[in-house]
């Protein structure tokens, strides 16, 4: 049975689950479908044309789906679909896509989004991030999985955050950064992110190999990226982890952080 506050406002048109609960002062818009075993906690916002899945958290004053901090937005009917198990912590901002970008954001499952967090206007999330207090993330961005953003850490319109990446604390991302790397200041790559990649079970020998890749990527100096990927052994090429390492790095549109020079 569903588990409504009485002071909760519920707008006609609003689909919820009956096993959602809807603590006291929430606020929920027509538009809005809530999946099974959802919880919002009291004075939560949950606006537009919001779709959220199964046994999500919204905790209080978080605001999810409502407008876009965008002046080119003029009330389009545009979307924010949100999947299944995440986390909103106090006083997070999710805001939906608009007409000019994708149309929609969207956002995984399993992920964790800490207080203040900041998600704008066409981003697209992976599954199992993290973003702690204070992660601002402009429009545009894109976080592929198991991506760790470390507290006060922000991030450009169109970057892209590749899988197992991390970035230090107070980072300020401005181009793309690579898949299995750590990244701290101003775009610059600080070694890859060792224990994010032994947690979640690569081998040693994989690690190991990718190292070999980051290095012939962001130390060896070759002049071009086919030289690059030339110097790179044919059978680690097949290796599905370092083909989409490869991919990311040579379609990136910002261009890559790299170390920083002395």
């Amino acid at each position: 049975m569903t588990k409504i506050h009485p002071t909760a406002i519920i707008e006609d048109g609003a689909k919820i689950h009956e096993t959602v609960s809807v603590g006291a002062y929430a606020i929920i818009g027509k538009n809005v479908t809530l999946g099974k075993d959802c919880v919002v906690h009291h004075h939560a916002l949950i606006q537009g044309y919001t779709t959220i899945g199964e046994g999500n958290e919204i905790y209080s004053f978080a605001s999810i789906g409502n407008t876009p901090q965008d002046l080119k937005y003029k009330g389009e009917e545009t979307y924010l679909i949100i999947g299944d198990k995440n986390i909103f912590r106090e006083f997070t901002t999710i805001q939906p896509g608009t007409v000019q970008g994708n149309g929609k954001t969207v956002i995984g499952n399993k992920n964790f989004f800490m207080a203040y967090v900041h998600v704008a206007h066409d981003c697209i999330i992976g599954n199992s991030c993290i973003l702690a207090n204070m992660t601002q993330l402009s429009g545009h961005v894109t976080l592929h999985d198991h991506v760790f953003c470390s507290g006060f850490s922000a991030v450009h319109q169109f970057c892209q955050l590749g899988s197992f990446s991390m970035m230090s604390g107070g980072t300020q991302l401005t181009q793309d950064l690579p898949p299995y790397s750590l990244c701290e200041g101003r775009n610059y790559l600080h070694g890859m992110n060792v224990v994010a990649l032994r947690r979640n079970g690569f081998s040693k020998d994989l690690m190991e190999i990718i190292k070999e890749v980051y290095k012939e990527f962001f130390h060896k100096n070759h002049p071009t990226i086919d030289e690059t990927i030339q110097a790179i052994p044919s059978e680690y090429k097949s290796i599905k982890e370092i083909q989409y390492f490869i991919e990311f790095v040579v379609s990136s549109k910002r261009g890559v952080c790299r170390p920083q020079r002395n």
